[in-house]
């Protein structure tokens, strides 16, 4: 028996309409699902949350998380949740932040991560930031195993701009 391209075939979706938004559901033969919920609420014509989970069957591919809030395997927006995220903030495996960045690799004013690429703040195993804590760390002020900068303090030693620094903040 050979398998049915569903790209080429109707798709009878499962419409749930909720006071909060409505959800879109796929069942594929193989007991796949692809499930997306859109708000009711906008903004400029953006869902307020918007939440999508596996891959289109008119498609084939993985349908982007646009929102205010939006959550998904790749997902846009202001607060943006996905393996793949972008936006004000960020988290996700790879999380793109323009203020906060949570994720193994991160950007962001402020940023927690593997590899923390902040501007004001990092913190991570490679991070970088005005103030930036690591195991290797490049910024202003760092605090490391092995650091970069003006006022570093790591394992070859301390500079009392450092100490201070961080003294005051950790106590």
């Amino acid at each position: 028996m050979s398998p049915t391209n569903l790209l080429l075939e109707p798709i009878e979706y499962k419409f749930e309409e909720t006071a909060w938004g409505v959800w879109r559901r796929f069942l594929y033969p193989d007991g796949k699902l692809f499930a997306e919920f859109r708000s009711h609420r906008e903004w400029s014509g953006i869902p307020l949350l918007h939440y999508t989970s596996g891959k289109s069957p008119e498609t084939g591919s993985l349908v982007v998380a646009k929102g205010i809030v939006a959550v998904g395997r790749v997902a846009v927006g202001i607060l943006a949740i996905g393996q793949a995220a972008i936006g004000a903030v960020a988290v996700g495996q790879l999380g793109l932040g323009i203020l906060v960045g949570l994720g193994q690799a991160t950007t962001g004013a402020f940023c927690v991560g593997q590899l923390a690429l902040g501007m004001v703040f990092g913190v991570g195993q490679l991070a970088t930031g005005y103030v930036s804590v690591g195991q290797f760390a490049i910024g202003n002020y760092v605090l490391a195993q092995v650091g970069f900068g003006n006022h570093v303090w790591d394992a070859r030693g301390a500079a009392i701009e450092a100490e201070r620094f961080f003294r005051g903040i950790f106590g």
